[in-house]
């Protein structure tokens, strides 16, 4: 079996001429679109292009955008299995002693990881954010260590995190470039946006400890496609926002530190929304955990694993833009040996535009292969014996 699975497919597409650097030139040319921030960044999701930056990056510190990283482990847990959204997650003194944004657990108070989640997302809960921490990583260190492990797994260089709450710490920074990449990630998760998206919602609804959640996040409420992702304000950090929405199938994320009043904030990340919105548009080709191919597994107890698609994948272009062809192509990885692990690496799908790569990205297993027993070897093999 061929290794290397080309698809000659020609997509008739209207492609800009511009590389995702190409728009971060050009971007360059709307200089005076940010005034009342320290840093700021706008990139489309899918193609992780950058369409407009300033001082993307500067080590800033980062406030609650730090949950973002802390959501991020969260929603990677669940989808491996390791925490479910029904799992009661126990508060401890620790954790109900954080002061800040919470939600006001008390020692011992047992909420669902769903209600925990609401807290971080919607409330911005400090609280809430160690209880996970702390059930996800055995102590609040341990799970620190998780996010900077991620964040130098995603290649993320200018971000060091020192808690999971964005609570000023000497040494705790990011930049907004690394916040919108983090940011890009979580997003893979399509669940996420249920809770960053909603505006209101209660905690311990039908107890007379009734709790109102109002997201902090106000343009939720009153930019249409907004649905999250994370305010931050401290006063070292001032007013932060890293914030997502979507219009006619594109996703753009924008990023904003160091406004000086919440009000700037919100009109500086809606400008960068606006920007996006009104100059490009985006072309989609695969939804995320798409099948696109299968990998043979030497010595695995299944000896094929579908390889699918690890985030949703589009061609972004300047509006109006010629249409140009678009060549696609599948690569798998060659002598995969069992064990294999759902979710690992197994190929790369690439899109090409006059021999030139404007999208690559990962495919990986759908489902893991232990290596086989030798008894499952032996009938294999016995099989293709008497085929031939």
């Amino acid at each position: 079996m061929k290794r290397v699975i080309s698809i000659a497919t020609v997509f008739l597409l209207m492609l800009s001429s511009f590389s995702p650097q190409a728009f971060a030139r050009e971007s360059e040319k709307s200089e005076e679109l940010v005034e009342n921030a320290k840093s700021a960044i706008l990139i489309e999701r899918d193609t992780g292009a950058v369409l407009y930056e300033k001082n993307s990056n500067e080590q800033l510190p980062p406030a609650s955008m730090t949950k973002i990283m802390t959501m991020l482990l969260i929603m990677e847990a669940i989808d491996e299995g390791k925490l479910s959204w029904d799992e009661k997650i126990r508060t401890s003194e620790y954790a109900a002693s954080m002061g800040g944004s919470q939600i006001f657990l008390e020692p011992g108070e047992e909420m669902t990881t769903k209600e925990m989640l609401e807290g971080i997302a919607i409330g911005s809960g400090n609280d809430a954010s160690v209880a996970v921490a702390e059930r996800l990583a055995g102590s609040v260190d341990k799970f620190v260590d998780k996010m900077n492990e991620k964040a130098k797994e995603l290649g993320l260089k200018d971000t060091v995190f020192k808690n999971p709450t964005g609570l000023p710490v000497s040494d705790h920074y990011s930049t907004a470039y690394d916040m919108a990449m983090m940011a890009k990630e979580l997003l893979k998760y399509e669940d996420i946006t249920k809770y960053t998206g909603t505006y209101e919602a209660y905690l311990r609804e039908n107890t007379d400890k009734k709790f109102w959640l109002v997201n902090t996040n106000k343009l939720v409420r009153f930019y249409p496609g907004v649905d999250g992702l994370k305010t931050g304000f401290t006063q070292e950090a001032k007013y932060c926002l890293t914030a997502t929405a979507e219009k006619d199938g594109m996703r753009v994320i924008a990023v904003v530190f160091g406004a000086p009043t919440s009000k700037e904030r919100n009109a500086e990340v809606t400008k960068m929304l606006d920007y996006a919105f009104n100059q490009y548009e985006t072309h989609p080709m695969y939804e995320r955990n798409q099948s696109l191919a299968k990998v043979e597994v030497s010595k695995g107890e299944k000896n094929q694993i579908e390889a699918l698609t690890s985030e949703p994948i589009s061609i972004l272009t300047k509006k109006g833009e010629s249409v140009k062809e678009i060549k696609q192509s599948v690569k798998l990885k060659e002598n995969v040996k069992a064990p294999v692990k759902k979710g690992d690496e197994i190929g790369t799908i690439t899109f090409k535009k006059d021999g030139k790569t404007i999208v690559e990205s990962p495919l990986v297993a759908k489902e893991g292969s232990k290596e086989a027993s030798f008894w499952t070897l032996f009938k294999r093999s016995m099989g293709l014996f008497t085929k031939s």
